[in-house]
């Protein structure tokens, strides 16, 4: 939306405006939502002078304070994370740096298990134990949101959450006080484990950006004093990224190895110790999440984890390793495990293929015979096929990503096809529907087309949890 627009902008916009204006002395070209995440928190795109900046807008004043001053700690600890640039006055609103679209996900969600990915999971893995340790010291936790420790207080509200917005809204039956029994066993053994470390709480794939080709780390707002182990659990049992079992144990071997290089840190013998404790209860927790989300809140695509979870729980709970005793949450997630409605969420009806392609060739055929479908022209955008130094690159190759995201109008372009697309699926997952293609066109097929597939696919894998990977119809001439 331009700034012009003002008469239809949203409180968000309009500060978010203002901050940018404090900032830079100017107003922005453009200002664009970002997708929307699980959080209540709304970000946007503000374009100007040939470059962007980010900004959040959060009602949630102590959460913002909390990742304010962690940002600013982290910085100082020479940590990878946003700069904060502007802050408004009633710390609803702030700008920060721009990291880019690709975070771990959305790279994974189109490039499954290649060489390249792995080495990202590798890298965040070794930038674990600094936040974990260095990110500590001289903290002050009375920043926390909502609680300084990861306690027994910390691990009932996550057990509880599982149990209320999980358990009870998909209909499996329990015997509460034995659960409440298991859940105390839980957490005086968990509790035992050595803490004082900075727990990031949600160090998973979504929230490790990648930039120039290195993880950089946001979303540590609900960060506060715990345990080691927990963290690692969150990023290798992360639902959706599905980590195949020797590449989890991989980066563990990855983690302990740099955690070595922190004397102060827990033995190899006693992290593993908890390890699966952890890993427990805060795939418990993502339930809690995605039940919340997913059954309460409506938001359908959240639901699509939970079968990932379950499973993630299965080879958990059948490892010789894990023997604390909790019968009555076992039978509780063997019941999740072999629920039929649940094990249904598994199931994508729609099916939804992104293609580039060359105008001078013709548009792709749609094979299943449905016919529709969507086709946007790519060509009244900036065309990187008439620099020199571009002619023998792609919409895949980092310099024509890069130049083309420089222009405000390739992300007001995206941002309405996202809102065209997303309308569509929507639809057509309530109907049933079992096919949709989005096609992309320019004028040789190589930049532009090939661009906007990737990034519409990121979008709708992140979005709702899809397994989309583009098909570029002229690759051959690359």
């Amino acid at each position: 939306m331009t700034f012009n627009d003002n008469n239809m902008m949203s409180e968000p916009e309009l500060t978010l405006i203002e901050l940018y204006i404090q900032y830079t002395g100017i107003e922005p070209e453009l200002i664009a939502a970002l997708p929307a995440s699980g959080s209540d928190r709304s970000y946007y795109r503000l374009f100007g002078n040939g470059s962007t900046v980010i900004g959040a807008y959060n009602e949630v004043v102590k959460e913002n304070e909390a990742f304010l001053y962690f940002s600013d700690h982290f910085k100082k600890c020479g940590l990878s994370v946003p700069v904060i640039l502007q802050i408004s006055s009633n710390k609803k609103a702030y700008l920060q740096t721009d990291l880019g679209d690709e975070n771990l996900f959305s790279i994974l969600s189109t490039e499954r298990w290649s060489e390249q990915v792995k080495g990202y999971y590798r890298e965040a893995v070794k930038c674990l134990p600094a936040f974990q340790i260095m990110g500590i010291r001289e903290l002050d936790l009375t920043y926390c949101y909502p609680r300084e420790h990861f306690d027994k207080q910390s691990m009932m509200w996550d057990f509880n959450y599982f149990k209320y917005y999980f358990a009870r809204l998909a209909g499996i039956n329990f015997d509460e006080q034995a659960l409440e029994d298991d859940f105390k066993t839980l957490a005086s053994f968990l509790l035992t484990a050595h803490t004082g470390y900075f727990m990031f709480r949600d160090f998973q794939s979504r929230n490790i950006m990648i930039n120039e080709g290195k993880p950089c780390f946001i979303d540590y707002q609900g960060g506060r004093s715990g345990p080691l182990q927990y963290d690692l659990a969150s990023l290798l049992y992360d639902a959706k990224a599905n980590l195949p079992a020797d590449f989890r144990n991989e980066l563990i071997e990855v983690y302990l190895h740099e955690l070595e290089k922190y004397p102060a840190s827990v033995s190899r013998a006693d992290f593993m110790k908890y390890f699966d404790g952890f890993v427990l209860i805060r795939i418990l927790q993502a339930l809690g999440a995605y039940g919340f989300r997913g059954y309460y809140q409506k938001k359908e695509h959240f639901l699509q984890s939970i079968p990932f979870a379950l499973q993630n729980l299965k080879s958990l709970l059948e490892q010789p390793s894990f023997q604390i005793r909790i019968p009555e949450l076992r039978s509780l997630l063997e019941k999740c495990m072999n629920d039929p409605k649940i094990n249904k969420l598994s199931h994508e009806s729609l099916k939804v293929r992104v293609t580039s392609f060359s105008y001078k060739q013709g548009i792709p055929v749609d094979h299943t015979g449905n016919g529709g479908g969507f086709v946007f022209d790519c060509r009244a955008l900036p065309n990187p096929g008439r620099l020199v130094e571009f002619q023998q690159q792609s919409g895949l190759d980092k310099p024509v990503i890069e130049y083309l995201k420089g222009f405000p109008e390739m992300e007001y372009f995206l941002d309405n096809v996202f809102s065209l697309v997303d309308q569509a699926v929507k639809n057509y997952r309530e109907r049933d529907f079992g096919n949709l293609m989005v096609n992309f066109g320019c004028t040789g097929g190589r930049h532009r087309s090939v661009y906007c597939a990737v990034k519409l696919a990121q979008h709708l894998n992140q979005k709702f949890g899809m397994n989309i990977k583009p098909e570029h119809t002229e690759k051959h001439n690359w």
